[in-house]
């Protein structure tokens, strides 16, 4: 659903107030947080609360096992965004009567695979008959109430990371229309397919103040929800953007997802672009991701730490930005 449309269906409902839930919808959140007190109400023993999060989507690749991976990866993102830890995921599935059984059976596989590799348990799931297939996971994680990571937490000064290369929708949607090869995508479905871990773990030793994974809603976005939950803007140095191979010439030859056009439809007004960028550069951060990687947003004073535990970590480290204090642009490209 896109983002403006979404805003309002939410403001419509307007949840009831509860002191238990500590991040809800209203900030456009990666994941929920619901807290739990302490554990088991043991004296001595922290207090906790509860990442909440579900996705899932129709097949971006070819190949069931990477489907069923890049699945479990992007739900379980949501969870590493906000400093929380995997815990369990149930499954949600749905596939068409006629839909070989080997391929569900691989699906399946990659998910579950990569959830175990997260470190949390399969505790069930639900399966339907579909017209196509849909594939996802609901996943339960655990946080410290106090170590929380939101979309509200940037202060002006600070600096912009972001963990994974940009472009999954141009190349997806290539592939899908055989503009490119299943060897030319591979790169893009390994990163689709890489958990965020350990960039979470980065983030939490550096300090982070603030932190989204770029996904559906594409970088710009998800850096909208952090600019207005924080009451900041965000300025971008677009030389400075990682892009993963092929995409800028897929760009540059009109080869987007249908999340570009939804992008700049509900976020062009709230965009700066400096004179002289090239355009299809700046319209893939309009484009959607899948996967992508985390959105760091931490101060600059700290930013050499999380460089070294990214590097540690094997964590791609691209500094691409900073905040600013608040201007009629929510986003600016420079």
């Amino acid at each position: 659903m896109p983002m403006g449309q979404l805003a309002q269906v939410l403001r419509d409902v307007n949840p009831v107030a509860d002191e238990r839930l500590l991040v809800g919808p209203q900030s456009f959140d990666d994941a929920g947080v619901v807290f739990l007190g302490k554990q088991f109400d043991v004296p001595g023993q922290p207090r906790t609360a509860v990442v909440q999060t579900v996705d899932y989507f129709p097949p971006i690749v070819d190949d069931p096992y990477m489907y069923g991976a890049i699945a479990a990866a992007n739900a379980l993102s949501d969870v590493y965004a906000m400093g929380g830890r995997p815990l369990s995921a149930l499954n949600l599935a749905g596939f068409p009567a006629e839909f070989p059984p080997e391929w569900v059976a691989e699906i399946f596989r990659g998910g579950f695979e990569k959830v175990r590799e997260a470190g949390a348990v399969i505790a069930g799931g639900h399966t339907v008959t579909a017209e196509e297939p849909l594939f996802g996971f609901s996943i339960t994680g655990l946080v410290d109430p106090d170590r929380v990571v939101t979309n509200g937490g940037a202060q002006v000064g600070d600096v912009l990371y972001l963990t994974k290369a940009l472009g999954m929708g141009a190349l997806t949607t290539a592939a899908k229309f055989g503009k490119i090869s299943a060897d030319d995508l591979a790169p893009a479905a390994a990163q689709m397919a890489t958990l965020n871990g350990d960039a979470a773990e980065a983030m939490a030793i550096a300090g982070g103040h603030a932190c989204t994974d770029v996904t559906g809603f594409g970088l710009i976005g998800h850096s909208y929800n952090i600019s207005r939950a924080s009451d900041v803007s965000l300025r971008f140095v677009l030389s400075d953007l990682p892009f993963a191979q092929g995409a800028q010439d897929l760009a540059r030859a009109g080869v987007f997802s249908g999340g570009r056009s939804r992008g700049k439809q509900a976020m062009g007004e709230h965009v700066r672009i400096a004179a002289g960028l090239e355009e299809a550069s700046v319209d893939l951060a309009f484009d959607a991701e899948t996967s992508g990687g985390l959105l760091i947003v931490l101060p600059a004073d700290r930013a050499a730490l999380l460089e070294t535990e990214l590097g540690e970590r094997k964590v791609p480290v691209h500094r691409v930005g900073e905040v600013v204090e608040r201007a009629s642009f929510d986003i600016e490209f420079v």
